[in-house]
């Protein structure tokens, strides 16, 4: 696959991140919503153009498995599946660096202080997360409805509430990612999508 972004395109998303606002940006599975998830304000942000209940955890987007050693603690077992599953249309719930825990907003994490990780097999998610960082997962759309199927129905949904779209080349799959918690010492499927 390739980065399919017009010149400077990356560079405006990243910006826009950095200020706290919000980015859409595809990932293989379905198109996302990006802010920095070490800023409370620009989760809260988010949470008010989905029309999420706050308090329902957001996964977040990494480019590389380095970047999951630094916020989750990974035993033998969860680093294999890790590097199994990932990058791949898969969410792993795994339990959260302690440090972590303080330093990001709480509604990032489960009640059991675990944090949903994702690496998307979309060069650009992955673009985006190597260059501004980890950034929110969670999928374009408000609460309770379909989620995006392309930039341009996003953009009638969210309009100015986004502050940069960056473009679905190659376009997602369409089905959002499965969910696997690898928080307890057996892994389980808590939510398998299917086409």
């Amino acid at each position: 696959m390739r980065e399919a972004l017009p010149p400077g395109t990356l560079r405006r998303a990243v910006d826009a991140l950095r200020r706290g606002d919000v980015v859409l940006y595809p990932t293989d599975t379905i198109l996302g919503l990006a802010v920095r998830p070490d800023s409370e304000a620009a989760l809260r942000r988010l949470f008010h153009l989905k029309a999420r209940p706050e308090g329902a955890p957001v996964s977040v987007a990494f480019s590389s498995w380095e970047e999951v050693e630094n916020v989750a603690r990974l035993d033998p077992p969860r680093r294999r599946a890790l590097r199994e599953l990932l990058p791949g249309p898969y969410t792993l719930l795994l339990p959260a660096r302690r440090k972590l825990l303080s330093r990001w907003p709480g509604g990032l994490f489960g009640p059991q202080g675990t944090v949903g990780v994702r690496i998307p097999d979309h060069p650009v998610a992955r673009a985006l997360a190597r260059a501004a960082g980890p950034v929110t997962s969670t999928s374009a759309n408000r609460h309770g409805e379909p989620t995006c199927r392309t930039v341009a129905e996003a953009r009638r949904i969210f309009g100015d509430g986004v502050a940069v779209y960056l473009p679905a080349d190659p376009p997602p799959r369409g089905v959002p990612s499965t969910l696997v918690d690898l928080s307890h010492s057996r892994p389980r499927v808590v939510l398998r999508r299917r086409p």
